[in-house]
């Protein structure tokens, strides 16, 4: 075949690729990678091989995918072969190549995310192994499926803006990932916003994912907090999706101005009194409590022109209290916690009396607490140790001292002076939950979720509103599990997916608004049991442990309530054995607690007369009934081979002149019944072996010998043993 024709002929192949061939079949492509032609006196290859595309997650295989051909030797003796990745590298057997015609199959599903090309090697020889060419590369291209979902890079995104806010003002921004080629439509992501409620104040940027505000009405005093729906989709919005949500905080603006609740307060103190509480002023403001915008400052503008009287402010409930001041107080502040040594104020007093210089001391007259320390030289005021803040001492915030300046003379003159001191709130407690424990549906659309509160013991502005979180730690958490913000103290938990029944330990991360802000990591157990139709847990759906592992209370209490029924009823059993174990052990009948009875007794012996109770017991023979019941030939132990055959019963004596008949048949029976005692018989317990200079210890065996036994080795054995050698003969 011309040169020129099969080049045009491989182009074309290639080109067309599935479309030629027989419907419903897909024809192969054929490459001629080693094929060379001749221009201007120089050999060049015809062309640079393509590279040859499959799609990931191909399910038909083998799958051809092409066919490699040599034109130096005709079909038939050339042998192919490939090597690379994919068959003779990891991931082997991916590819193979039929050594005969040339063809290239794919064996396995490909997976882009993990490879998306392949470059491979290929070979041709002879029959007899030699090279016919030289080696050429082919270049396996995985071409992308949307096989991926987009995911976003948080669960929630926090947000937050100024109330009020102006349309187009920029809040947060919310970003996803897809791990499909980012060249294709298959990673091309679009966001939306699926929720928001009524009226919608916020939008995205379908390509950014920019948060802003899209109109005015922004109003904390209304809505404190938003809490979005987003969506993520890849094709261009078409394709697959996922969402996750955005809280956004409204920030508190001081658009709302205080008011008294009334008009007029009347009070009343008694004259001549100072540093004395009149009472309260009542006010109220909408702006954010505890924050700058919502304290008070009050102002006394008229009707106390000596100044007797003073206004502050609480921090607690915002109220004024009004008190009376006499002598110049002296005012100050100072955050909670304080190190002893802290500078307060310094007391400078004056004397009027100018005739003659006098010398002035200062010192503490009331000081409950004992926390500060005066210089009495200088009147300087410093702490002398930490202040509790649960000190009764403390009002409102507010510690008062008072200081007393005193002069030398003759009699001495004093003056006094109220120092007030602030207490001021230090964000240096983290919020905690309220409750530690509870329960969800394990149907992700049944019930409303576990409701989650924060407390925390600071005074605002260092409290709410709080902010909870998933661990951080523990990112697997968000793949089941969502946590969103309901109000400045409470959150919601739900399932995204239905998970087992039982105990699962979460752990939350809870963070105040204050300045730096407190955080703390805390343990939250929720068990997740079936429900019914209202939401509530069905009787009997008692949660698991997590893992499987453990026993729950009331399985436990369960199986010691059954140990200690079976040990009640197996005390009752054992101790009726213990007694018939206890008889069998004193005689076949039982006795009477004095033991009467009816014996013959030998007197013509030299024994114990009546206290010798080791003859019959005629008693037994005057029971026949509770004789036969215990006449049971007694079991043999030590009869390897064979055991006798159990006697019939004996026909028990109708009259006392008979009982002497019956005790002799009994004897001869017994005599000739090789399964009571006496024993004597020969017992086989080992085998020793041959050769055994030790002879057999059976009185029995021991005559079957010829030899006579010697004895003389007992001398031998020492003066111990001399009485048993004597016995036995003469050394």
């Amino acid at each position: 075949m011309d040169v020129a024709l099969l080049l045009a002929l491989g182009l074309l192949a290639q080109s067309l690729g599935p479309s030629l061939g027989v419907p419903g079949r897909r024809r192969l492509s054929t490459l001629y990678p080693w094929h060379r032609a001749v221009v201007s006196g120089r050999v060049r290859r015809a062309w640079v091989i393509p590279p040859i595309s499959v799609s990931e997650n191909h399910k038909r295989l083998p799958y051809p995918l092409v066919q490699i051909k040599s034109d130096k030797q005709p079909l038939g003796s050339v042998i192919y072969s490939i090597q690379g990745p994919g068959v003779d590298e990891e991931p082997q057997g991916v590819f193979s190549i039929d050594k005969f015609t040339g063809k290239v199959f794919l064996n396995a599903m490909l997976d882009r995310e993990k490879t998306d090309r392949f470059r491979l090697r290929a070979f041709a020889l002879d029959l007899g192994g030699a090279t016919l060419e030289e080696p050429t590369d082919l270049e396996i291209v995985v071409v992308d499926q949307n096989d991926n979902r987009p995911v976003f890079r948080q669960e929630a995104f926090m947000g937050r803006v100024l109330e009020g806010a102006v349309p187009g003002t920029y809040v947060t921004r919310a970003e996803a990932t897809d791990a499909d080629d980012p060249e294709t439509d298959n990673a091309a992501l679009r966001y939306s916003i699926l929720e928001q409620g009524s009226p919608q104040l916020f939008s995205i940027d379908e390509h950014t994912g920019d948060i802003r505000t899209v109109q005015v009405g922004l109003d904390r005093e209304v809505v404190a907090v938003y809490n979005l729906t987003l969506q993520v989709a890849d094709m261009s919005g078409d394709g697959l999706t996922a969402t996750a949500s955005a809280i956004i905080t409204l920030e508190d603006v001081n658009d709302n101005a205080p008011g008294f609740t009334q008009d007029e307060f009347f009070m009343e103190v008694t004259e001549a009194v100072s540093g004395v509480d009149v009472g309260r002023l009542e006010v109220q403001d909408r702006d954010l409590p505890g924050s700058p915008n919502w304290a008070a400052r009050f102002t006394i503008l008229e009707g106390d022109p000596k100044g007797q009287f003073t206004i502050r402010t609480d921090p607690k409930t915002n109220e004024g209290v009004l008190s009376v001041v006499k002598e110049n107080p002296l005012r100050t502040s100072l955050p909670e916690g304080v190190l002893p040594g802290t500078p307060v104020a310094t007391f400078s007093a004056q004397d009027p009396d100018t005739e003659q210089l006098q010398r002035l001391s200062y010192s503490k007259d009331y000081d409950p607490e004992d926390w500060l320390q005066v210089d009495r030289a200088t009147g300087r005021v410093q702490t002398q140790r930490v202040l509790s803040p649960a000190s009764p001492f403390l009002k409102d915030g507010w510690y008062r001292a008072i200081i007393l300046a005193c002069d030398d003379a003759s009699p001495p003159r004093t003056a006094t002076g109220t120092l007030s001191v602030e207490i001021l709130e230090v964000n240096d407690h983290a919020p905690e939950l309220s409750l530690r424990s509870g329960s969800v549906c394990s149907e992700p659309g049944q019930g409303s979720g576990l409701l989650l509160g924060a407390t925390d013991e600071d005074l605002p502005p260092h409290g709410a509103p709080f902010h909870f979180q998933l661990s951080p730690r523990v990112p697997e958490l968000t793949q089941n599990w969502s946590l969103s913000q309901i109000n400045v103290s409470h959150a919601q938990l739900r399932l995204r997916h239905q998970v087992r029944e039982g105990l699962h330990r979460l752990s939350l991360l809870l963070r105040d608004s204050g300045q730096p802000p407190q955080q703390r990591e805390q343990p939250l157990n929720v068990t997740v049991c079936r429900c019914g139709k209202d939401g509530a847990c069905l009787p009997g759906a008692t949660a698991r442990r997590a893992g499987g592992a453990g026993v729950s209370l009331g399985a436990l209490v369960i199986v010691l309530a059954s140990v200690i029924l079976l040990l009640l009823l197996a005390l009752p059993v054992a101790l009726v054995a213990r007694s018939r174990q206890q008889s069998g052990d004193k005689g076949f009948l039982h006795g009477l607690q004095d033991d009467l009875r009816d014996n013959i007794l030998n007197y013509d012996e030299q024994g114990g007369g009546e206290e010798d109770q080791d003859a019959y017991d005629i008693n037994q023979l005057r029971h026949p009934t509770e004789l036969a019941a215990l006449c049971r030939p007694p079991v043999r132990r030590d009869a390897p081979f064979s055991r006798g055959r159990p006697q019939a019963p004996r026909v028990l004596p109708s009259s006392p002149a008979n009982i002497a008949d019956f005790i002799n048949d009994g004897l001869e029976v017994a005599d000739s019944d090789p399964s009571v005692p006496p024993y004597d018989t020969a017992l086989i317990y080992d085998y020793e072996g041959d050769g055994s200079v030790a002879g057999t210890l059976s009185s029995i065996l021991s005559s079957l010998g010829d030899e006579d036994q010697d004895y003389s080795c007992l001398w031998d054995w020492g003066p111990r043993f001399a009485r048993l050698a004597d016995l036995y003969g003469p050394p």
